[in-house]
């Protein structure tokens, strides 16, 4: 007969489970273990306890953490603690009071048109030994606003992902564990073609097949690094002198994402179109895992709530003069 099965037993049974339905689990692999690891140094006994809990999620930060980093980290836990009941049903489950509150999303810098066109004429006047520089940062961040992918994603396109006759990119196991098919429009075509035999030409076959690549140092010809479009980034933004129209304290490279998903939401109401029918498609190609991610943009940014509020007024008058009048 088989032993019971310890806490760390417990949390590996469930990561499996749900891996297994689909779910990436990237944030409670972290979790989940760290959690189970407080719990046998400290030589806990019996049943979970919240006050257990929440002196494992008072670790964070060398032991000086928010009052929001604590309601996350116990939040992350719910999940397996409501799973784990069926094996240890004493096991006590925090209820949402238990956490305080925690921030939803703050709203994004939404990029006008202006300023991309200025970021990318900056990117374009980048100085470097040749272009390869100046032209990797401009086809980036030009393709993050005209498709609207993380800069994960782009990062990791390699160049077989890259397909410019069928006008298609491929992400590959993305945020949430999932890949998608993303057409690009035709005028994004040429200027990807463009960046990738300047490469070519420049540092030949790309060093592990990545598209995008670094151009200085010892990074030439290596997969562009994170690290590298963040730095770029914060030079051309500060010499840019944007003032910051969201809630972050200042553009970010995140926001040409946000930016694409609320102009396509713009343009399809400018046109008349049924949004809620349109969602659905707009929520497959930005690779969200949940539709209501894709609706969040129509309350969480000021541009999309004026036409929202607009739309709802029409709605309202047209039902009141539909209504029956009183004789």
């Amino acid at each position: 007969m088989s032993a019971p099965l310890d806490l760390a037993g417990r949390v590996q049974v469930y990561l499996a489970e749900r891996r297994s339905l689909g779910f990436g689990m990237r944030c409670p692999s972290q979790a989940l273990p760290s959690f189970a690891r407080f719990v046998e140094a400290s030589k806990h006994s019996g049943p979970l306890s919240v006050e257990l809990m929440t002196q494992w999620a008072r670790q964070a930060r060398g032991g000086n953490p928010s009052a929001v980093t604590v309601a996350r980290k116990l939040a992350s836990l719910r999940p397996f603690l409501g799973w784990l009941q069926q094996f240890e049903p004493r096991t006590e489950v925090p209820d949402d009071a238990s956490f305080g509150p925690i921030p939803g999303r703050v709203s994004p810098h939404i990029y006008q048109l202006a300023e991309i066109l200025a970021l990318l004429q900056a990117a374009h006047q980048l100085g470097s030994i040749d272009a390869l520089r100046s032209a990797t940062y401009e086809t980036l961040f030009g393709l993050m606003a005209s498709t609207g992918l993380r800069i994960s994603e782009a990062l990791r396109l390699s160049d077989h992902d890259v397909d410019l006759e069928a006008g298609v990119l491929t992400i590959r196991q993305t945020k949430f564990c999932k890949s998608r098919l993303v057409p690009v429009h035709p005028s994004a075509v040429a200027p990807l073609a463009a960046y990738r035999a300047l490469r070519s030409q420049l540092v030949g076959a790309p060093v592990l097949g990545s598209f995008f690549v670094g151009s200085r140092g010892q990074r030439r010809g290596l997969p562009l690094g994170n690290r590298q479009v963040a730095h770029t980034f914060t030079q051309l933004r500060d010499q840019l002198g944007w003032v910051d129209r969201g809630g972050h304290g200042r553009p970010r490279v995140h926001d040409l994402r946000h930016s694409f998903a609320v102009r396509r939401l713009t343009l399809w109401h400018e046109q008349g179109g049924d949004l809620d029918q349109r969602m659905l498609a707009l929520s497959t190609y930005m690779g969200h895992v949940k539709i209501s991610y894709t609706y969040w943009y129509l309350t969480g940014t000021p541009e999309l709530m004026s036409l929202a509020g607009a739309r709802f007024e029409r709605f309202a008058d047209s039902q009141c003069v539909q209504e029956p009048q009183d004789v």
